[in-house]
């Protein structure tokens, strides 16, 4: 029977680790998500754990050694953030290139320069084409829940890729929550055992990992790489609707809220989705026919299905907590857009860029985007394709 607990998000997917006990866990702590570590440290310290917990001196070397171990055949966990995540970036691609099913805990933090540690999504938005699957937590239930699934996903023969779990730094990281615990026999039956395709212990099956590639096989072989992440969106739904029925919640792609009727919508990633749902609701209230998209699964991208649920709207504004200097608005939203280019009836879309080095984006913020987007489908004008929320000009 699960167990209601108050837990932040670091310590909530540190008790998934624990109960998923993987072979190898190599980190250097960076904050936000130092404290993944510190808790993971603690668990193996007091013989809760039997992982193989190691602290090399930097990122880098952290994503090398669940290379290496992950190529072994072991089942491998690691948590970053921010400059962390970016020094890890060479080993990154490295990694999916492998095709080794490796889980990072991303605790999303602002880039420097100017030095900052709190929460924005420059970091994962930085890696979103290294070729790992990205799945985005909302609040500590869903931090706990997707890291449990990621091991599934990611290690499914037809997958074999990496998978980065994120949650808000500090709004996530550090907020205490109530959210439910699995048991620790159910979580671990959940996840089973790693079988890997390939293994460089398999001395009967020999094989060579990193060789020198160059012109005449690179591109064949970087090809074959895709196949695993083109693979992720079936397995992604099998593994959720897996977790419905053993658990009792529920995941998709995406999460849609009052949308069935809704005219005009948000699309957002992560902890906002809270605070827009309590906005949504008000706004019903009143006879607003407004909804709210919260996106999961970013990478990779769900653009059939999310063209399918907007396609019918007036008008939709994407909200990106990264920017993307010199491109046609945030990441996010050149994605969304992207996804509708097909389709002859789409909705006027709008970008908005907020939140970056954690600035506070409140309820009256959302209201007015909810209130311009109602302009816009009212009179047909969009005005201004890119606005900054909470910004002092």
């Amino acid at each position: 029977m699960a167990t209601k607990r108050v837990l932040n998000g670091n310590a909530a997917i540190a008790e998934a680790i624990r109960q998923i006990n993987p072979d190898v866990v190599a980190a250097y702590p960076i904050t936000p998500s130092t404290a993944i570590v510190e808790y993971i440290a603690k668990f193996v310290s007091d013989g809760l754990m039997t992982t193989e917990f190691v602290t090399p001196e930097s990122e880098h070397s952290a994503m090398s050694m669940c290379v290496g171990a992950s190529a072994a055949g072991a089942r491998v966990f690691t948590a970053t953030a921010s400059q962390g995540l970016a020094l890890m970036f060479e080993i990154l691609y490295i990694a999916s290139s492998l095709r080794l099913p490796i889980v990072a805990g991303i605790a999303n933090r602002a880039l420097s320069a100017p030095i900052n540690i709190h929460g924005d999504h420059s970091d994962v938005m930085g890696v979103r084409d290294s070729g790992w699957i990205q799945i985005h937590s909302e609040n500590s239930q869903e931090a706990y829940d997707n890291v449990i699934q990621a091991f599934r996903i990611g290690e499914h023969k037809d997958v074999s890729t990496p998978v980065l779990v994120t949650m808000d730094g500090f709004i996530l990281s550090h907020a205490i929550q109530d959210m439910f615990v699995e048991e620790d026999e159910k979580v671990r039956a959940f996840v089973g055992e790693r079988e890997p395709l390939y293994t460089l212990l398999d001395v009967e099956n020999p094989i060579t990992i990193g060789p020198i590639d160059f012109t005449d096989y690179y591109f064949e072989h970087k090809r074959s790489q895709f196949v695993g992440i083109e693979n992720a969106p079936k397995v992604i739904l099998e593994v959720a609707e897996e977790f419905k029925k053993e658990f009792g919640r529920e995941y998709g792609f995406f999460e849609l809220y009052k949308m069935d009727d809704a005219e005009v919508a948000i699309v957002v990633l992560g902890s906002t989705a809270g605070t827009a749902k309590v906005v949504v609701d008000e706004l019903r209230s009143k006879g607003k026919k407004v909804g709210l998209m919260k996106l999961r699964v970013y990478r990779p991208f769900p653009a059939k299905e999310v063209a399918d649920v907007l396609s019918n709207l007036k008008a939709v504004a994407v909200l990106d907590r990264a920017a993307s200097p010199g491109g046609v608005g945030g990441p996010l939203f050149t994605d969304v857009r992207a996804s509708l280019y097909e389709y002859t009836n789409k909705p006027i879309l709008v970008d908005y860029i907020y939140g970056l080095g954690g600035r506070d984006i409140a309820p009256h913020h959302i209201a007015e985007v909810y209130d311009r987007l109602e302009k816009i489908a009212a009179t047909g004008e969009r005005g201004e394709l890119l606005s900054y929320i909470n910004l002092r000009e």
